[in-house]
């Protein structure tokens, strides 16, 4: 393995900027939440964790449709962020890559961690912990990285499992994981879990107005993201 991640909060620099272009933006909007959503279900009356919350934008739609919000994020000023959209919401700042000690065993009906995973050094401890605070009958919807698209950008191996640090189109600096749809499957074993279902999103309809050329791309090509809903193995 090339080198790690590590603990620095790498959104908490730009968590404003990122807010203004996450609740409205093509890749957020209109095809990670919308398949994180449906993924998840009907949320009505269920404790649902919101692992790397972010500024609140799942949590805000998953408050909307009747669920009890509980999440958390490394970066203070996403928690600030997701504590004024969603007040009737429980966030704290914690580390994904963290033991979540303030929640017990067992206490929450679902778990929602998107397109978080790939900061985490020891990932198969952070969804241990996930699986540890869900209910046996419980679900963790978890997205990534596509790793084709990922080796699409990159290059090199594509069973390489490397960090790299990417710049993306506004400017922001970000280190991460890259790993093979193996790796991710055994992790996912190895911290208790059975793949529900997996998912290579489409974008909604909708994002065709957005950006035809972005749609079009993400409607035929593997180059954005993965979608998982897991239940705990006996």
């Amino acid at each position: 393995m090339d080198g790690d991640v590590g603990r620095e909060p790498q959104y908490d620099v730009f968590a404003d900027e990122f807010l203004d272009h996450a609740k409205e933006g093509f890749f957020n909007a209109y095809y990670d939440r919308p398949a994180c959503l449906a993924l998840l279900g009907d949320v009505a009356g269920k404790r649902v964790l919101d692992a790397a919350c972010g500024p609140g934008l799942y949590a805000a739609e998953l408050a909307s449709r009747g669920a009890r919000v509980v999440g958390f994020d490394h970066s203070p000023r996403m928690v600030e962020l997701c504590r004024a959209r969603v007040p009737q919401g429980e966030f704290r700042v914690h580390d994904l890559g963290d033991p979540i000690g303030w929640l017990p065993d067992r206490s929450v009906d679902l778990a929602l961690c998107a397109l978080a995973i790939e900061y985490v050094d020891d990932r198969v401890a952070a969804l241990s912990e996930l699986r540890r605070v869900l209910r046996p009958d419980g679900a963790l919807v978890l997205s990534r990285l596509h790793p084709t698209g990922d080796w699409l950008r990159h290059g090199g191996s594509y069973f390489d499992v490397r960090t790299i640090e990417e710049t993306w189109s506004k400017g922001w600096t970000v280190r991460y994981w890259l790993t093979p749809l193996e790796t991710t499957c055994e992790e996912i074993f190895a911290a208790g879990f059975l793949i529900e279902r997996l998912q290579e999103p489409r974008p909604v309809p909708e994002a065709a107005a957005i950006d035809q050329g972005e749609y079009e791309l993400l409607a035929r090509e593997p180059r954005g993201f993965l979608a998982f809903r897991l239940r705990p193995r006996a």
